[in-house]
C-alpha cells in the first residue's frame, strides 16, 4: 500500500517516521509548502516528495492530513473526491459546520476509510481504565503543558482539551452534546465541569504550566483509579478495610494494586489501525461524526465565559 503525508511539521514527521517502519506500507509520499523541510524529511526517511497535493493523491491509497487546522477541510475534501482514504489530525476541521460539510461529501463515498486522529484513544491507559470503570461517581482529567509557540491557530480547548472531550463524550459515556456543562477560563487555561447522569466530570487544560501533566482520576464506590497517560501506569486504590487512631492521628490501611499495562506508542497504534481499516474497507474507530461532536462541545465550552 502506498501512503501519503500532507504537511510534515512536528506531527507530520511523526506520521512519516511510523509509516516508513510499517510492514504494510510500500512507499511513502510527502507534500509540504516548505520545500526545504520537505526535502530534509524525505532524505531522513527515504520518502518521495511531490510538488502538489493533486499529484500526490494520484499515487496513494491512503493519506494522513497534518496541515494546519484552517486547511483541514480543503485538503480532506480533495482527498475524498480523489477516492483516497484519509486520516485527519485533530481537530477534524476549523468549525463543526465545516465538519458537517465534509461529512456530507464523505457520505457519498462510504467505501473509503475516513477518520480523525485523536491519538489518546490508542493509549493503553485509556483502554485499561475503560475496562475497570463500572459506575463512576467522579472523573477528573488534567492535560497541562508548558507554553509553546508551535500552535498559533487554536485555543487551549481545541488544542489540548479536545482529546479529553473525545474520551468523555465518545468513549466513556457515548452520549450527546446535551449535558449539563459549566466552564471558566481563557484561551490558555480552561476548566470544565459536566454532569452525565450521576457522574461528575472535571476537565482542565493549560498552556502556561511549568510541569507537563496528563492524568486521569476516577472515584467509584469501593475503589479509586489513578492513571498517567505519559508513564502509562494505572493504580487501583481499594476501600480501606481498617480504620484506627494512633497518637491522636487518623490512620487507614489501603489496598493498592498496580495494573499491568502493555506499553505502546499510541500514534503507532493509531496509524497501524488506520492502515488495517483501509486494507479491510472498514471505518476508523474515531469517525467524522465523533470529530464533529468534539468540535461542537469545544464550541459550546468557548461560548461559556
Amino acid at each position: 500500500m502506498n501512503v501519503g503525508v500532507i504537511g510534515v511539521g512536528v506531527m507530520g514527521r511523526n506520521h512519516v517516521r511510523i509509516y516508513s517502519e510499517l510492514r504494510d506500507v510500500n512507499k511513502v509520499y510527502l507534500y509540504d509548502v516548505d520545500k526545504a523541510v520537505l526535502r530534509k524529511v524525505c532524505e531522513q526517511y527515504g520518502a518521495i516528495a511531490f510538488d502538489s497535493v493533486d499529484s500526490l493523491l494520484k499515487k496513494v491509497d491512503a493519506v494522513s492530513i497534518c496541515v494546519p487546522t484552517m486547511y483541514h477541510f480543503k485538503v480532506a475534501k480533495m482527498a475524498i473526491k480523489s477516492e483516497v482514504s484519509c486520516l485527519i489530525e485533530k481537530p477534524v476541521t476549523s468549525t463543526s459546520k465545516e465538519g458537517e460539510k465534509l461529512l456530507k461529501i464523505a457520505k457519498n463515498r462510504e467505501h473509503l476509510t475516513t477518520g480523525v486522529g485523536h491519538v489518546e484513544r490508542f493509549n493503553p491507559v485509556v483502554k485499561e481504565v475503560k475496562k475497570l470503570m463500572k459506575e463512576p461517581k467522579y472523573i477528573e482529567i488534567r492535560r497541562h503543558n508548558p507554553a509553546s509557540s508551535r500552535i498559533t491557530d487554536a485555543n487551549v480547548v481545541v488544542d489540548l482539551m479536545i482529546h479529553d472531550i473525545d474520551l468523555v463524550w465518545n468513549y466513556f459515556f457515548n452520549q450527546s452534546e446535551n449535558v449539563e456543562l459549566y466552564s471558566a477560563g481563557n484561551d490558555d487555561i480552561r476548566k470544565v465541569v459536566a454532569k452525565f447522569g450521576d457522574s461528575i466530570v472535571s476537565l482542565s487544560a493549560s498552556r502556561v504550566a511549568c510541569k507537563k501533566i496528563r492524568t486521569i482520576y476516577i472515584e467509584e464506590d469501593g475503589f479509586t483509579i489513578d492513571g498517567d497517560f505519559m508513564t502509562q501506569e494505572v493504580y487501583i486504590y481499594r476501600k480501606p478495610e481498617k480504620y484506627g487512631e494512633e497518637d491522636m492521628r487518623y490512620t487507614q490501611e489501603n489496598i493498592i494494586e498496580k495494573v499491568l499495562v502493555s506499553r505502546v506508542e499510541p500514534l503507532r497504534e493509531e496509524l497501524k489501525t488506520f492502515i488495517d481499516c483501509v486494507k479491510k474497507g472498514k471505518q476508523f474507530p474515531i469517525t467524522l461524526e465523533h470529530g464533529i461532536l468534539n468540535l461542537k462541545i469545544a464550541e459550546r465550552i468557548e461560548g461559556i465565559r
